[in-house]
Order: structure tokens, then C-alpha cells, then sequence
């Protein structure tokens, strides 16, 4: 009768026999060339499609462990905290969806570090905390930053991502524009290096200010950079853009951008920039 039974059961395959889980990995669809990839891949490209170089927008912290120096980053000024001056409208639920998605307590995060052993001081906008908008605190992050790496003799390595100023608090986010700028021209009075890396998207007020002041601009492919929206250039000069406008490739074209630089080779770009440009030193 065992044998009879026998005849009609199914064998049992390896995974079955050794009691392995089969594990599926999750696959993204780039947004570019549609193929699909791992996550895994994806992520060990350092977010970039393997396919057609297209780079995906990273978060800060992301950002600090693709780059610099393990265990370098020292977090500067996380204790300033945004109010809501005007009493905005669904300002203070938007902040805390900021907070969730991104992990980030503001649209910024600044800090010291070390690429290859060479210091400077650094700021990374945060591009899921309200799309990196600039508000009052980001502003005074970033000037508080400049004046940090005037006074240590560091120099700056800015990464940008913004929709641009923060209409929720009005004019004390436009004000930022202005007093950034002033702490990046006193820091380059006393012979500071900055370096900005424009990183998708990079527009409105952030590119009208410190974004376009580095000694050096760099740009990953094919970043969004501008100052007002594609449709709102069209209306007022009535004229037909071309495709690749306010892109970084049209930007490196018409000057406004010194070089296209890969996400895998950021890392070593600037550790080569800062040693040419000299600076503090190496680090010991």
C-alpha cells in the first residue's frame, strides 16, 4: 500500500528538502530607459541605473555615506528648529511629513568631514524634506556654516536640491537668499574654497544665490537647473525653448557650469580638487 501511495506524491524539490525560504529580490523600474533593475544593484551603483546612467535623487544621509571618509561626518547646528512666523496654513503638518519621510528635522544637513583624508565643511539639501525648499532655518544653517568654515580655515562643499524659497514663511525665506550670499562672499575674502555640486532638481531661489557662487560649480547628469519654471520662461519671452533647456548638459554648454561630473566619480573629483586647491591639510 506505502509503495502504491508513493507512486502518486510529488517528489520534493531542494528548497523543500533543506528548508530554504526562496528570497525574491524587490526590482525598480528606471524612469529613463524603463528597464528594470534590483534594488540591490541599483543601490550598490550608488543609486545610478547600470543601464543608462540615469541618477536617482539620494537623501542626505545617503549622500554622506556614498562620499566621505567612514565615520568623518560630524553633524553641525541640528539644534535649530523652524517656528511658522505667518501662521501658514498647513505649514506645521507639512513639516512634520518632512520629518517623517526624510528622517530630518530641516531641509539641510551640515556638518564637517573628510574625503580621502582632505576636511572641509559640507551642507547636503535634503530633497524629501519639502522637496529641500529653502525656509529661515536652511538659510541659517548654511550661512552658519560659511562663517564655521571662515573661521577653522575649511573649505565648503555644497550639494543643492531645491524647488526653491519656501513660500510658507514669505519674505524671511527670501531674506536667506541675500544673507547666505554674504557669508559666501566673506568666506571667499579670506581665501575659502567652495565647491556647489547642483544635484536634481536645483531651481528658483536656491539657483538665483548660493548655488551659482561656488569657485567651482559641478552638476551630476542630467540635473534639472533654473530659475523659474520651463512654461513661465516661454510666456514671458514668447519664444519656443529648446528640449534640453535648464538641463546640466545645456548649462555646461552656455557656461554656467564648470563640469558634469558622474556620481561615481564625485568622490574622487573633489578629494583631487581640494588637494589642488589646498586648504587645511590632510587629515592625520
Amino acid at each position: 500500500m506505502n509503495n502504491i501511495v508513493g507512486l502518486f506524491r510529488k517528489s520534493r524539490n531542494m528548497l523543500e528538502k533543506g528548508g530554504i525560504t526562496p528570497v525574491v529580490e524587490e526590482k525598480m523600474r528606471c524612469p529613463s530607459c524603463k528597464s528594470y533593475e534590483t534594488k540591490r544593484a541599483v543601490a550598490k551603483n550608488k543609486m545610478v541605473c547600470p543601464n543608462c546612467g540615469h541618477h536617482y535623487r539620494i537623501g542626505a544621509r545617503t549622500r554622506v555615506k556614498a562620499l566621505f571618509d567612514r565615520d568623518s561626518f560630524q553633524e553641525l547646528f541640528a539644534n535649530i528648529s523652524t517656528v511658522d512666523p505667518l501662521e501658514f496654513p498647513g505649514y506645521a503638518e507639512k513639516m512634520e511629513c518632512g520629518r517623517a519621510v526624510s528622517g530630518e528635522t530641516e531641509g539641510v544637513l551640515c556638518g564637517t568631514a573628510a574625503i580621502r583624508r582632505q576636511p572641509c565643511a559640507v551642507f547636503i539639501m535634503e530633497p524629501q524634506f519639502m522637496m529641500g525648499s529653502m525656509g529661515s532655518v536652511v538659510g541659517e544653517k548654511i550661512a552658519r556654516l560659511f562663517e564655521y568654515a571662515e573661521e577653522n580655515q575649511l573649505p565648503v562643499v555644497g550639494f543643492t536640491a531645491s524647488g526653491g524659497a519656501r513660500m510658507q514663511e514669505g519674505i524671511l525665506s527670501l531674506m536667506q537668499m541675500a544673507k547666505v550670499s554674504g557669508t559666501v562672499g566673506r568666506h571667499g575674502e579670506n581665501g575659502g574654497l567652495y565647491i556647489t555640486v547642483l544635484t536634481d532638481p536645483t531651481t528658483g531661489g536656491v539657483t538665483a544665490s548660493f548655488a551659482m557662487l561656488g569657485d567651482i560649480i559641478l552638476s551630476e547628469p542630467r540635473a534639472t537647473i533654473g530659475f523659474a519654471g520651463r512654461r513661465v520662461v516661454e510666456q514671458t519671452t514668447k519664444k519656443k525653448l529648446p528640449e534640453d533647456f535648464q538641463s546640466a548638459e545645456f548649462l555646461l554648454e552656455h557656461g554656467f557650469v564648470d563640469a558634469i561630473v558622474p556620481r561615481n566619480e564625485m568622490r574622487q573629483t573633489l578629494e583631487r580638487l581640494l588637494r589642488q586647491h589646498g586648504g587645511k591639510g590632510a587629515m592625520l
